[in-house]
């Protein structure tokens, strides 16, 4: 039944709304959604919207999770920095496309939950910490993906961004950001709207 479930999940809601990278639509028939959401909202898993994850944290809807991850543009081999480890359903999928991910979660029980959810990749780094200001040890980045709202883009993120790098972040108020392609080429960071949205707050020293 679970793997009908995603069938749908992916054909209704991210299909149907214009989401056609076949790498990526193969993580999400991969990935058990299901597994990433608190017992009590397994049978919600696969709606178009954000559950309750505690923590006042959330898994995003599927079809944000999707947009967010296609506007990477993911080949295979990137280093990811994810700001907001979560669920780590986001992870999961970072991973299925083949990515080399560092992700921090500033919750130490949301990072442990996560951590034993994905136990099955490899390539994966965690940390427990502020990620507004992001990894510099590992730094530079290929892509870096913020799963929270900051108020602007943090600084320290823009400077781990590697040369002809991608970088994807929700921007704006609290009520209600904008979601921005941002990419660095000849060391200028150009940004684009993809569209508009509502996360959780980046909290840290360069956000909320």
């Amino acid at each position: 039944m679970t793997l009908e479930s995603r069938r749908l999940m992916i054909n209704e809601q991210l299909e149907a709304r214009g989401i056609r990278d076949p790498r990526l639509l193969d993580a999400f028939l991969r990935v058990p959604r299901e597994e990433f959401v608190p017992e009590e909202y397994r049978d919600r898993a696969f709606e178009d919207r954000p559950l309750a994850i505690g923590c006042d944290q959330t898994i995003s809807q599927p079809w944000m999770v999707a947009c967010m991850t296609e506007a990477l543009q993911l080949k295979g081999g990137e280093r990811v920095l994810e700001i907001g480890t979560g669920s780590g359903y986001q992870t999961a999928i970072l991973a299925e496309m083949d990515s080399k991910v560092w992700t921090i979660e500033r919750f130490p029980e949301l990072s442990a939950d996560a951590q034993q959810r994905l136990r099955q990749y490899p390539d994966l780094h965690f940390r427990v910490g502020d990620g507004t200001v992001g990894w510099p040890e590992e730094a530079p980045f290929d892509r870096i993906l913020v799963t929270a709202g900051a108020p602007e883009v943090p600084l320290s993120l823009l400077q781990q961004l590697t040369e002809g790098g991608r970088m994807v972040i929700p921007v704006g108020p609290e009520a209600r950001q904008e979601l921005q392609l941002i990419t660095r080429q000849k060391g200028a960071f150009l940004k684009s709207r993809i569209c508009d949205c509502i996360f959780v707050k980046l909290v840290g020293k360069e956000g909320w």
